[in-house]
């Protein structure tokens, strides 16, 4: 069995394909696919997908590209959608300094304002960061609770970075990139990081991995990112899949 942790299943690329896409998860072995928000609109949308299908859950939260859509009663509607059952974290929530589609302070009070309702509402948090290391580790160090849980989605930086977020309570996710050929950074932290504090994502429709790249990803392909962990490690892909999913399981809390 596979836990696809990261899957923008609600992304308009897949209005035309989505409940096929679902069905071909299913039938190659996805167990578990975790469906995170991106603003208030696709975190209502995750959370009705999870209650149309047993093994897809939710995460609502507003993404660092929109946070400066945020107004307070957001929190509220947040806060909402977060106790129902089927919703398992606060994410997709961080710091993108890439874009800067939102002004740096707002996404910086943003994120802090969702790790606190993370913490109220006992829920893990699944954390953006591209360019923002620093920042993003001393929020995290000042805000973040360790018995809450989180993951580093889609992580891309050092061994040395992910030793720091790993002593904070923090999972990393690996995504399709380590597949790529010039994958040296994400090579090297699969390598030196156990098994047991890695999950595994597509992050679809984004980071197809090899070698479907180019084409629009979907949580089928996760089986890649398995795949290839495995073949760094030395160890069989049932390991790879069977430890990333006992994780996913005990840091979304899902029996």
């Amino acid at each position: 069995m596979y836990f696809d942790s990261h899957a923008h299943l609600n992304d308009e690329r897949f209005h035309e394909d989505r409940k096929q896409l679902i069905q071909e998860a299913i039938q190659e072995n996805i167990s578990y696919i975790l469906n995170p928000g991106a603003d208030l609109p696709s975190s209502k949308e995750a959370v009705m997908l999870a209650e149309k299908h047993d093994f897809i859950y939710a995460a609502v939260g507003v993404h660092p590209h929109d946070a400066k859509t945020v107004e307070e009663d957001s929190y509220k509607q947040l806060e909402e959608l977060a106790r129902h059952p089927k919703v398992k974290a606060i994410g997709e929530i961080g710091l993108d300094y890439y874009y800067d589609n939102s002004p740096r302070e707002v996404q910086k009070q943003v994120f802090q304002r969702q790790i606190k309702l993370a913490s109220k509402l006992d829920l893990p948090i699944i954390i953006h960061n591209r360019d923002a290391h620093e920042d993003t580790y001393h929020i995290l160090e000042q805000h973040f609770r360790k018995n809450n849980g989180g993951v580093m989605h889609s992580y891309s930086g050092s061994v040395e970075m992910a030793q720091q977020f790993i002593a904070l309570g923090l999972y990393l996710s690996i995504s399709g990139p380590v597949t790529f050929k010039n994958a040296r950074k994400a090579v090297e932290v699969v390598e030196k990081v156990p098994l047991d504090k890695l999950l595994i994502e597509t992050d679809s429709p984004y980071l197809t991995p090899l070698p479907f790249r180019g084409k629009k990803n979907h949580p089928a392909l996760v089986k890649y990112v398995a795949q290839k962990i495995a073949e760094i490690k030395n160890i069989t892909v049932e390991e790879v899949a069977q430890q990333t999913t006992r994780n996913a399981k005990e840091l979304f809390r899902i029996d």
